[in-house]
């Protein structure tokens, strides 16, 4: 797996308006966030950079007022599932 790391300069973190204990967690939803409204990411894989389940990957979506993106294959998927619920 290939990582990248994004150094921020000391006066950079303490101008963040964000508690130092949260600031790794709140970037990586903001980026995710930002990624996913771009197109860049998947909303599987902005959920999975942003560390939160898909209920609350979408509620967070809904609270920032971007919208869902839902295409054929995930409309299908969705009604696979309800199929085999009965």
């Amino acid at each position: 797996m290939r990582t990248i790391t994004i150094e921020l300069p000391p006066d950079l973190r303490d101008a963040l308006r964000i508690p130092v204990a949260e600031q790794e967690a709140r970037l990586r939803r903001e980026l995710a966030l930002r990624l996913y409204e771009k197109g860049l990411l998947s909303f599987g894989k902005a959920r999975e950079l942003a560390g939160l389940s898909k209920w609350s990957f979408h509620e967070l979506l809904a609270a920032e007022g971007i919208p869902r993106h839902y295409d054929l294959e995930e409309l299908e998927a969705d009604l696979q599932t309800l199929e085999a619920l009965g």
